[in-house]
């Protein structure tokens, strides 16, 4: 290798500045020479202002990753000799993976590795894909030869969007390498910056495996919980008081129903059986778990119709407000969020939706959805109210500021219990 083992000379380079690679590439900055890559260069020009559109890094912690710089140049990436892959692992419209930013990225770093360089991955994958898919695009571009002149790692990421509490240095890394030498220099050089310690997997494939099972064991866990409250519903049992009591015992898991979305729990288990069909094996309560929580947008759609229905609400025409369209609470990121599927659904029934989220940019709803956010929801204009997305600003403004929204007569929806037992119509 040419990096020596106990990570000085080491020269960064993060590809990719999402939610995922901005964090990262501001802790790696305050050590080492790092340069942040991307390909959008709106993005690269608002964070050298220091600003970052996804919350996730302050200005003031931009600034103090004094060693890091923002490019969109692929030649600014030549004089680095870690490269760190950060991109997006999307689904396409099949649910089959979509390697193709991870397959641009590997070719990008075709262009500019050299000898003793160590490529490592975050972006989640299934077992095998770095090595499978990845490594021969870099073999093939640079001509180089993989574990002989360049060298790779993968070390899932575990950015959690939204989470203040859990930061990338306070949550233990997996690490791995292809080689026994390289392994210890990845996990030295993750160490180097995460406070919460490190855990070296015996190859990359368990690396990634272990990542592609995270988020499947929270979506299937959920999945149940979502069968749980459509079992519950139809014997007019509260779900969450169900959740409550069953909670009282030291091992049952707190998990909770509700729209299973982002770029993570609704992708990563579609990785992980892709490549379970590849290899003979067709997965059942994965799959099952999927279509569960795929089809809770209808189903949340079809109990607001009923239970329109059962106040004497004449849906067909009416006039609905959903708060939150975002993935998950108090996040700007709208990627895969779930809460579109009730939209579209209501919109089938000819019923007319507004949408209110605090936290979404309205020209990314615009260009992702179609859909244009209201700036202020009418006072006493809405035939119901769904709560889909827990943001801070909803638990402020309390049950009967959001009530003054609706008709006299209106139904409110609360899929978050974010309201107390009695204050909502229906809940999930």
């Amino acid at each position: 290798m040419g990096i020596a083992l106990d990570v000085t000379g080491v020269r960064l380079a993060i590809i990719g500045l999402g939610y995922v690679g901005l964090p990262l590439a501001v802790e790696f900055g305050k050590k080492f020479p790092t340069v942040g890559y991307d390909v959008n260069t709106q993005r690269i020009a608002q964070l050298n202002d220091s600003i970052d559109i996804t919350r996730e890094v302050e200005p003031e912690l931009l600034r103090m990753a004094e060693h890091l710089s923002f490019t969109s140049e692929r030649e600014r990436l030549s004089g680095c000799n870690v490269y760190i892959v950060t991109v997006p692992t999307p689904i396409d419209s099949q649910h089959c993976p979509d390697l193709s930013p991870l397959l641009m990225a590997s070719r990008t770093l075709g262009q500019v590795v050299s000898h003793g360089d160590v490529v490592i991955y975050e972006s989640t994958v299934y077992p095998g894909a770095t090595e499978e898919e990845c490594i021969p695009v870099i073999e093939e571009v640079s001509g180089l030869i993989y574990n002989v002149d360049f060298f790779a790692g993968y070390s899932p990421e575990r950015i959690n969007p939204g989470d203040k509490e859990h930061r990338v240095t306070s949550i233990r890394k997996v690490t791995s390498g292809s080689t026994p030498e390289v392994a210890d220099f990845v996990d030295k050089l993750y160490a180097s910056v995460i406070t919460a310690g490190t855990f070296k997997a015996s190859s990359i494939r368990v690396a990634e495996a272990a990542k592609v099972i995270e988020n499947t064991q929270r979506d299937v866990n959920i999945a149940l919980i979502n069968e749980l409250a459509m079992i519950f519903n139809r014997l007019h049992i509260d779900t969450e008081e169900v959740l409550q009591a069953a909670g009282t015992k030291w091992n049952f898991l707190p998990f909770r129903p509700g729209l299973v979305g982002g770029h993570c729990i609704g992708v990563d288990p579609y990785y992980l059986t892709h490549k379970a069909q590849q290899v003979g094996y067709h997965p059942e309560v994965i799959l099952s778990g999927r279509r569960i929580n795929d089809g809770m947008g209808a189903y949340v759609a079809s109990q607001l119709i009923k239970q329109m229905i059962k106040q004497r609400i004449h849906a067909q025409g009416s006039r609905v407000l959903v708060l939150g369209l975002t993935f998950k609470e108090n996040c700007p990121d709208l990627r895969n969020t779930r809460v579109i599927d009730i939209i579209r659904e209501l919109g089938d029934f000819n019923i007319s939706v507004d949408v209110y989220d605090p936290h979404a940019d309205v020209d990314d709803a615009v260009l992702q959805y179609g859909i244009r956010p209201v700036d202020q929801p009418q006072d006493g204009v809405y035939d119901a109210v769904i709560l889909a997305v827990s943001h801070r600003e909803f638990s402020d403004i309390g049950t009967a500021r959001i009530r003054a929204w609706g008709k006299p007569e209106h139904v409110l929806y609360d899929l978050k219990y974010m309201l107390n037992i009695g204050d909502s119509d229906l809940r999930l």
